[in-house]
């Protein structure tokens, strides 16, 4: 998010966009990263338990990756054009879970959208939070086709560093002392 942590609330939303997938695509997709017939050959795909050809659930969840990022861009640009100090966002430490609900077929197009589910201070970062979200998308029906459940970390602005890791902080920067530290 584009937020500092301590302005970001449970429940915040994001609408990252929406991205209809296409047969081609779909095909140049899969062929590289998950060489199945029901996502790669239309003729086989039609005696698949799918009746056609699919998006892989990899494809839909890049994609809906590819948004977020894209998104958190687009609004630090307009926040910075606005005369404004955006948030830092962080890398992510992982998911949780994620779901494939429903078949991704070509001509679908699918909305995310991304949700704040709780937060907290981080434990092995000081003066980073975690954000706990839900990612879901659904297609042009309404029906949900996927969800993840990740968490990413944000950066503090109010964080004042202790005695203790203004010293850390200082003495990584020596050599010397760096080796020390490390024993």
């Amino acid at each position: 998010m584009t937020m500092w942590f301590e302005d970001i609330n449970d429940g915040d939303s994001m609408e990252l966009g929406q991205y209809c997938f296409t047969q081609e695509e779909i095909i140049k997709y899969n062929k590289e990263y998950d060489n199945q017939y029901f996502h790669t050959d239309p003729e086989l795909a039609k005696y698949s338990h799918f009746g056609g050809i699919i998006a892989s659930g990899w494809h839909t969840a890049c994609v809906g990756h590819r948004l977020m990022v894209d998104e958190i861009k687009n609004r630090e640009e307009a926040m910075v054009a606005e005369g404004m100090i955006p948030g830092v966002s962080g890398p992510s430490p992982g998911i949780k879970k994620m779901t494939f609900l429903q078949a991704v077929r070509p001509e679908d197009c699918i909305s995310y959208k991304l949700t704040v589910t709780s937060k907290r201070a981080s434990a092995s970062l000081p003066g980073w939070g975690l954000l706990f979200s839900t990612i879901i998308a659904t297609n042009q029906k309404g029906e949900q086709v996927f969800q993840s459940d990740v968490a990413s970390f944000s950066k503090m602005r109010d964080f004042k560093p202790t005695l203790k890791q203004r010293f850390a902080i200082w003495a990584v920067k020596i050599p010397l002392l760096k080796k020390l530290m490390k024993k």
